[in-house]
C-alpha cells in the first residue's frame, strides 16, 4: 500500500484580460479496491461563478466550471489536490486471476460481456495498409495457441524497448501508424498504440489517464505531467492496466483518474475564452506526485 499526494497545477496566461468559457476537468478518481480517495480540493482563480459535478458515460467524475459574464483575467490557475492510498495489483495477479478459458489466445468473451465490449474492440482510426495488425500479430509467434499474458506483456515491453519517448506540448494523439512509422511518442501515443494493436487482436482496450509516481523501484518517463497508459479486458482477471511507456504491468506506480474509449475524452482539463486570437500565451502544467507517510501504524 502507498501513500501518495497529488498536485495538479494547470496554469493560462493570456495577452490582456479575456471573458473564460465553461471549462470541464477530470481531475478526481474514483474510489476503488485498488485506490482509495482520502481527501481532495479544487483552487481557482479567478474563482468560478458556479461549479457543477456530474458523471459521465464511462462513470468518471467530471466537474464543469462557469463564470460570470462580465468577470475579465489575464490568467486562470486551476489546482487540485488528492490524497490517496494506493493497492497495486502487483503483476502476478492477472495470473492468479485469469479465467482458465482465457489463458490461451484466441479465446471469446462470454456472451453477457460480449455487447458490452464491443465498442471498445473497435479500431479508433483507419489502417489502410494494415500496418498496425501486421505488427500485432508479430507478438502471436509461430506457434498454435500462445499465452494471452505472454502477447499482452511483449507488446508492452516492445513499446517501451524499441520506441523512443518524447514529450509534446501540442493536444492531441498522433494515430498508432503514425507512432510505428517515425519511433517516437508520447505516453498517449503509445497507450493508443497499444490499444489499437489490442484491438486489431480482438480485445477489448480502453485508455487510462491519470498520475505516474516513482516508488524507486523502476526507472520511469512521463512525470511532472498528467500520464496516459492503456486497460485490456480479460475474464476473470478485469480490467489489467499495461503501461507501454514505462513497461509497468497490473497498476503499479499507476494512480488512475479516467477511463475512456478515446483518448480524446479523457482530457483532464479543457476550456476556452473570448478574446482575439493572439491573447492565448500557452498555458503551463505541473504535476507532483509524492509519497507521505501515514499517522495510522497499520499503514
Amino acid at each position: 500500500m502507498n501513500r501518495i499526494r497529488v498536485t495538479h497545477r494547470t496554469t493560462y496566461r493570456y495577452a490582456r484580460p479575456v471573458r473564460l468559457l465553461q471549462h470541464r476537468l477530470m481531475v478526481r478518481p474514483q474510489d476503488s479496491h485498488d485506490l482509495r480517495l482520502l481527501d481532495a480540493t479544487l483552487d481557482i482563480l479567478p474563482a468560478p461563478e458556479s461549479t457543477r459535478w456530474a458523471h459521465d458515460v464511462f462513470g468518471n467524475s467530471i466537474c464543469r466550471l462557469e463564470w460570470a459574464e462580465d468577470a475579465m483575467t489575464d490568467q486562470l490557475d486551476i489546482t487540485s489536490t488528492l490524497g490517496l492510498q494506493h493497492f497495486p495489483s502487483g503483476s502476478a495477479l492477472p495470473a492468479a486471476t485469469l479465467d482458465p478459458g482465457a489463458e490461451i489466445y484466441p479465446f471469446s468473451y462470454a456472451s453477457n460481456e460480449a455487447p458490452d465490449a464491443g465498442r471498445l474492440r473497435e479500431r479508433h482510426l483507419p489502417d489502410e495498409g494494415r500496418v498496425v495488425d501486421a505488427w500485432a500479430r508479430q507478438f502471436l509467434g509461430h506457434e498454435d495457441g500462445a499465452r494471452t499474458l505472454d502477447i499482452l506483456a511483449a507488446m508492452t515491453c516492445a513499446i517501451h524497448d524499441e520506441f523512443q519517448y518524447q514529450s509534446r506540448e501540442e493536444a492531441g494523439t498522433n494515430p498508432a501508424t503514425i507512432t510505428l512509422a517515425c519511433g517516437i511518442g508520447t505516453c498517449r501515443d503509445f497507450a493508443l498504440l497499444m490499444m489499437e494493436a489490442a484491438r486489431a487482436l480482438g480485445f477489448a482496450a480502453r485508455f487510462v489517464s491519470g498520475y505516474l509516481y516513482d516508488s524507486g523501484n523502476v526507472e520511469t518517463q512521463g512525470g511532472g505531467a498528467t500520464h496516459a497508459w492503456c486497460s485490456i479486458y480479460l475474464p476473470g482477471a478485469g480490467w489489467v492496466e499495461y503501461d507501454p511507456t514505462n513497461g509497468l504491468i497490473a497498476g503499479a506506480n499507476l494512480i488512475r483518474v479516467a477511463v475512456t474509449r478515446t483518448p480524446e475524452q479523457a482530457v483532464p482539463v479543457g476550456g476556452g475564452f473570448v478574446g482575439g486570437e493572439n491573447d492565448s500565451l500557452g498555458l503551463e502544467v505541473d504535476v507532483s506526485v509524492e509519497p507521505e507517510q501515514s499517522e495510522d501504524p497499520e499503514c
